[in-house]
C-alpha cells in the first residue's frame, strides 16, 4: 500500500530541490489520457500543421498520453526553468543591418542545461524514495527531444496554461520558460492544472506578421518564422519573405506581446541563457561570409548549430534583402552560386530586392 503521508511529504521537498537546480516552476499532473489533448493533436496534424514536422505525425502515439510512451508511468513531474530576457526582446527589430536571433537561442544550448537539472532531480527523487519507504522508483526524463506534449502537461501540472499563442503563460515568469519533464512510476496527487487568463487580449496574434494563428490557441507551423527559420528545409515561400524582417533564428515577436511578461523577473532567469556577446546583435555582413567551418566555430554549444549553416546563411539572405542595405550587394550576389540551391536561390531573390 502507498504511505500517502510519505508522498506528500517527497512532493513537497521536490518542489524545494527543483527550485534548488534552478527551475522556477514545478508541477504534477497524472500520465493518464487526456482525451481532449489527444484528439486537438489529431485535429492538428490532420490538417497539415505540422508542415515537415513528420516525426510529430510518426509518433503521435507516444503524444497522445505519457502512458503512449512508456506504460509504467503513473506521475508526470512538469518543470519550468526561466529565460527571461534583461532588456527588450524586441530591440533588434529596427536593426536592419544586424541578424535578430530569438532570446532562447542566445546563449548555451538549453537543452543541455535544462537536462542536467532534469538528470540530478531524478536521480534525487529516486535515492529519497527508496529512503522514505517508496520502494524503487522509475523516472525519465526529457527536454523537448521526444514524443512528449510539454505545452499540455505543463498546463495539466498547474505550470500555467497555454495561450492564444499556444505557448505556455505563467502568471510568475510570463512565456519566457524552458520546459522539461520528468515521468515516474511513483503516484503523486496530482496539482490543480492551470487557468486560461488571456481573456479578450488578442496582441499575440496582431503580433504575428505571417498570419500563423488562423484562430486563437491555434498554431499553423507552415507560416510561422520560428519554424520557417529552423525546422523548414529549402527555400521559403517569396510572399513569406518580406515578413521575415531581419529575423534569422526563431521569432519572439508573439511571445514579447504577452503583457503577462511584465510580471517576469529577469533576476530569475538562469545565468546560462545570457546572451553570447557575439550573438546578442550580429552584423549581417559577418555574417554572410560564414562557410561551414566558421559557422561551426561560431555556434559551438548553441542551439542554432542543428540546423546547419547553408539553412542559417539563407536565413540571413532574407534578412539582407530586408535590410535595403545596399553595402550588402557584393556579398549577396558572391552566394547566387553557392552549391547549396536554397543559398543560392536567397541569394537571387535578395540581390533582386537590394539591386
Amino acid at each position: 500500500m502507498v504511505n500517502a503521508a510519505a508522498t506528500t511529504d517527497l512532493k513537497q521537498a521536490l518542489g524545494e530541490e527543483a527550485r534548488r537546480l534552478g527551475f522556477v516552476a514545478c508541477g504534477v499532473a497524472a500520465a493518464g489520457e487526456d482525451p481532449l489533448r489527444a484528439l486537438r493533436l489529431e485535429q492538428w496534424l490532420a490538417a497539415g500543421s505540422h508542415g515537415q514536422m513528420e516525426w510529430m505525425e510518426a509518433r503521435a502515439h507516444h503524444r497522445r498520453s505519457p502512458k503512449g510512451l512508456w506504460p509504467e508511468a503513473r506521475s508526470v513531474i512538469a518543470l519550468g526553468m526561466s529565460y527571461a530576457p534583461a532588456g527588450d526582446p524586441l530591440a533588434l527589430a529596427g536593426e536592419r543591418s544586424r541578424g535578430w536571433i530569438s532570446a532562447y537561442a542566445k546563449g548555451v544550448d538549453y537543452h543541455d542545461t535544462v537536462k542536467k537539472a532534469l538528470k540530478h532531480l531524478a536521480r534525487w527523487l529516486v535515492a529519497e524514495a527508496a529512503q522514505r519507504g517508496l520502494g524503487e522508483a522509475g523516472v525519465k526524463v526529457f527536454v523537448d527531444t521526444a514524443p512528449v506534449m510539454e505545452k499540455p502537461l505543463g498546463e495539466a501540472a498547474g505550470l500555467g496554461w497555454q495561450g492564444k499563442h499556444t505557448n505556455m503563460v505563467s502568471r510568475q515568469h510570463g512565456s519566457w520558460l524552458f520546459l522539461g519533464a520528468i515521468y515516474t512510476t511513483l503516484e503523486f496527487e496530482p496539482d490543480a492544472p492551470g487557468q486560461d487568463r488571456c481573456g479578450s487580449c488578442d496582441a499575440c496574434q496582431r503580433a504575428c506578421p505571417t498570419g500563423a494563428f488562423p484562430a486563437p490557441y491555434r498554431l499553423d507551423a507552415r507560416r510561422c518564422i520560428s519554424y520557417l527559420t529552423i525546422e523548414h528545409k529549402g527555400p521559403v515561400a517569396e510572399e513569406l519573405r518580406p515578413a521575415l524582417g531581419n529575423l534569422i533564428y526563431g521569432c519572439d515577436l508573439c511571445l514579447a506581446a504577452c503583457p503577462w511578461n511584465k510580471f517576469a523577473d529577469a533576476a530569475a532567469a538562469n545565468r546560462a541563457f545570457l546572451p553570447r556577446a557575439e550573438l546578442a546583435a550580429p552584423r549581417l555582413a559577418d555574417l554572410l561570409r560564414l562557410d561551414d567551418a566558421g559557422f561551426r566555430k561560431l555556434f559551438s554549444g548553441s542551439p542554432i548549430k542543428r540546423i546547419g549553416r547553408d539553412r542559417f546563411v539563407r536565413n540571413c539572405l532574407y534578412a539582407a534583402g530586408n535590410s535595403g542595405d545596399a553595402g550588402l550587394l557584393a556579398q549577396v550576389e558572391a552566394l547566387a552560386n553557392d552549391p547549396d540551391p536554397a543559398v543560392a536561390d536567397a541569394a537571387r531573390w535578395a540581390a533582386a530586392r537590394l539591386g
